[in-house]
């Protein structure tokens, strides 16, 4: 079997083989209890944070910062050689890596085993709210970038959020909405992955990386990719891919790992300066839920691999809008509230769209970013005077 097709069938399997088991996992620890009830790893980061103190919860948010960082720059190297040395496109793997949000699905199974659904589609919207409004926009205030994606793959990643328009107007949401909202997440990811193996040049021809991973071309590193020290432990950039794909699990691992860590000192800091929960949520917490995705967003983009920070940003809303909302309804109905149909859903369209239409023209320039950013602020202030609340995407 070719190396790519194994590459694109474990990582599948990975994903399918998680979906069944987490609503299981969900169920044990759902009960009465509610969203902050966490358990497991997560549960006991929390309790560990929360026995350190203010101050010990401060630097627990500066060392999650920097594990976060770390990880993520270790994960564009492993990506970027991986992609090289397995000939794949680096583009199917960022998505596959980055856009797909376990921890989010976990914690949407969570939400709904607690019979909290509406708070679970409510972080689901916010989520792909913030990946463009927060995540996109900053990459294109920092830096400019030139884009070269199919017209296909924009239009995918623009209809996601339309395609939930008539389960909104439907009213309640059951399991069989979830299970062709999960449909159309799988045809989708797999749609763009085979048409990625089947271009002669993946997405971004005009990037040095881009130009490299020709189908039929060779292996070697652009000279942007500069030389780590993991490049002496496997023997070369011209070693197999598997090793970098290993690696790159593990920085993801890590990368998880930090958020948690980042969340946990943020809930403590939070109590402990006495801050009123909108007003953090709105600016502190927003911040720190999306660093993640901001990270690997930006730090691709700075690097002269835009193809991981593009992949991260329409992987993620896809998953957000679609799989993660269909994950929701696999445990219970959900009723649909007015203002998700007037209001939150229409937001995240809107910024959808307008990002789709930046990314189409070919470049997203410094002011792409200032008007996402501005409507994503704009979100924020009438959902607050208006609905006195807003779902705190991360």
């Amino acid at each position: 079997m070719n190396v790519s097709r194994l590459v694109v069938a474990s990582l599948v399997v990975v994903m399918l083989v998680s979906l069944p088991v987490a609503p299981a996992a969900a169920q044990d620890g759902g009960g009465d209890a509610g969203a902050s009830d966490e358990g497991g790893i997560e549960g006991q980061i929390e309790g560990f944070v929360e026995g350190l103190g203010l101050a010990g919860a401060v630097a627990v948010l500066v060392a999650g910062a920097v594990i976060l960082t770390v990880c993520a720059e270790k994960l564009i190297s492993y990506l970027t050689r991986a992609a090289l040395g397995l000939r794949v496109s680096l583009f199917t793997l960022a998505i596959l890596f980055t856009g797909i949000e376990f921890d989010d699905t976990i914690l949407a199974l969570v939400l709904s085993a607690g019979d909290l659904e509406g708070a679970a589609l409510g972080t689901a919207l916010g989520t792909g709210l913030a990946i463009v409004g927060v995540t996109l926009a900053l990459a294109a205030i920092i830096r400019p970038f030139p884009v070269d994606l199919p017209a296909d793959y924009v239009v995918l990643f623009a209809l996601g959020p339309i395609l939930l328009i008539p389960f909104v107007l439907a009213g309640t949401l059951t399991t069989v909405h979830g299970l062709v909202l999960l449909g159309f997440f799988l045809l989708t990811f797999g749609y763009i992955i085979a048409r990625e193996r089947q271009r002669d040049t993946p997405v971004f021809r005009d990037t040095e990386l881009g130009e490299t991973l020709r189908s039929d071309g060779g292996v070697a590193a652009p000279q942007s990719l500069s030389e780590i020290p993991e490049d002496r432990l496997i023997g070369g950039r011209s070693a197999s891919g598997w090793p970098w794909m290993a690696l790159a699990v593990l920085a993801l691992a890590g990368i998880v790992f930090a958020s948690m860590l980042l969340e946990a000192g943020s809930e403590v800091v939070m109590e402990g300066f006495g801050l009123e929960q909108t007003v953090f949520g709105a600016t502190v917490l927003t911040v720190i839920l999306t660093f993640e995705d901001i990270m690997l967003t930006i730090e691709p983009v700075r690097r002269g691999v835009p193809e991981i920070g593009v992949g991260n940003v329409i992987g993620s809303v896809l998953f957000s809008v679609t799989g993660n909302v269909g994950v929701i309804m696999l445990l219970s109905d959900l009723e649909i509230s007015r203002s998700v149909l007037t209001f939150h859903l229409p937001s995240v369209i809107i910024v959808t769209t307008l990002a789709a239409y930046f990314l189409y023209s070919g470049e997203l320039k410094r002011w792409h970013g200032f008007l996402l950013g501005g409507l994503y602020v704009v979100y924020w202030v009438a959902a607050i005077l208006v609905f006195g609340g807003v779902p705190i995407g991360g």
